[in-house]
């Protein structure tokens, strides 16, 4: 890492060492991109089998709370971040009286909480000169008594519970009140939001960094399709995005992150309803599932964007250089049919094709609905990349009606 310093000060030492919060797949490519341009990673994580762990150099395997692990990590790093928004915000806290932690416990606390982040994206939106995007209408349920007095217009809804939801999970379509109440209890009655269900036309995320400096940047558009759920498919720039739509949804973005204080990378998903308007979503204070085309289609991925803030070094380039679709590999297309029994995909096939960049995430364990990796599709046209998407569905068995938007 020759000539590199962390600018955390006059004098830093370099190479230096880098923390992650977090074992999983978000903190092996962190690693990765980390490694590359120099430095050490100490990851802390709870399983010793774990994405992170294999490529890190040093694995704390400890709780996240545990004070003599956390000790470590900071006597070890210049810097920590987190690989997912569910670490203890206390631990982050705890980290932040020796060390630099970045995103700030502050701002990932806003977002472990679907309350606390929807009321603050309100503000946003009603702060001077901001672009004014709102959240879907909502109420919140705290408890079994809320549901009397939650308004018509906001059937049909999507109950979901406050913390701890992700690609799907502790949320429920509901359409009336005894729908909710149902729901309610099958989510064991913990404090829960109603959104109202709004005619959506497609869904994009923003993906921006910010340095400590106060230095922003944002990312081309990406326009995401979602299974069950989870996130399938993601075409950059978006087919559907016109310029002024990325417009605002960068701008939207870039207010959020400024407002926040934010250092690191941050992924903001909108709707984008039938009439054209934004509805801003959630955030997620961490790189982004999204953003992973830009490992392979951008001048700096949002990996080394992660490496270059927390460590204080200047912003890299957001340029994307090549159109990109980008498929998410489940583990549902290592099984036929109702065989038990794992196969390994068709890779050899998939990557004779052109432009494709196959990234597997090191889980030995393929499982139905589990992350096990993603293959990005580049070319010189949109048309070309989703073509080869196209072609790589095929030869994985995954059926045709799942790669239409």
């Amino acid at each position: 890492m020759s000539g590199i310093r962390n600018g955390f000060g006059p004098g830093a030492a370099s190479p230096t060492w880098l923390g992650v919060m977090g074992g999983g797949q978000l903190g092996r490519m962190f690693a990765h991109a980390a490694q590359a341009m120099g430095y050490k990673v100490a990851v802390l994580e709870t399983s010793p089998d774990c994405p992170a762990g294999h490529a890190a150099d040093h694995l704390l395997c400890a709780a996240y709370t545990d004070t003599a692990a956390l000790d470590e990590l900071a006597a070890q790093c210049v810097a920590v971040t987190t690989e997912f928004e569910n670490v203890p915000a206390k631990s982050l806290a705890y980290l932040a009286q020796s060390i630099v932690v970045a995103p700030s416990a502050e701002c990932v606390s806003i977002a472990q909480d679907r309350l606390v982040e929807k009321r603050f994206f309100t503000q946003c939106a009603g702060a001077a000169g901001a672009p004014g995007v709102l959240p879907a209408p909502y109420r919140e349920i705290l408890d079994a008594s809320d549901i009397d007095s939650l308004p018509d217009e906001l059937f049909p809804g999507i109950l979901k519970t406050v913390r701890m939801g992700y690609d799907g999970k502790g949320q429920a379509r509901v359409a009336s009140r005894p729908q909710v109440r149902a729901a309610f209890d099958n989510l064991k009655g913990v404090p829960c939001v109603l959104e109202k269900m709004l005619p959506l036309a497609y869904e994009i995320s923003v993906l921006a960094a910010r340095g400590a400096d106060g230095q922003a940047v944002v990312y081309p558009i990406a326009e995401n399709v979602h299974r069950d759920g989870v996130l399938f498919k993601t075409t950059v720039p978006g087919p559907n995005v016109t310029p002024e739509c990325a417009a605002r949804a960068q701008e939207a973005a870039l207010s959020i992150i400024a407002q926040l204080g934010y250092v690191g990378v941050l992924c903001i998903e909108f709707f984008v309803l039938q009439d054209g308007s934004l509805v801003v979503n959630e955030m997620a204070p961490r790189p982004h599932n999204s953003g992973h085309y830009t490992i392979d289609a951008c001048v700096t991925s949002q990996f080394a964007q992660q490496v270059r803030a927390m460590a204080g070094l200047p912003l890299g380039d957001t340029r994307q250089h090549s159109p990109a679709v980008m498929l998410n590999i489940l583990g549902d297309i290592w099984f036929s049919g109702d065989d038990e029994q794992p196969q390994e995909p068709c890779w050899d096939k998939v990557l004779a094709l052109p432009g494709a960049n196959l990234h597997l995430y090191g889980k030995d364990d393929p499982r139905r609905g589990r992350k096990m990796g993603h293959v990005t599709f580049v070319a010189p046209t949109l048309a070309q990349a989703e073509q080869h998407f196209r072609d790589a569905c095929v030869m994985l068995g995954i059926a045709a009606e799942r790669f239409h938007a």
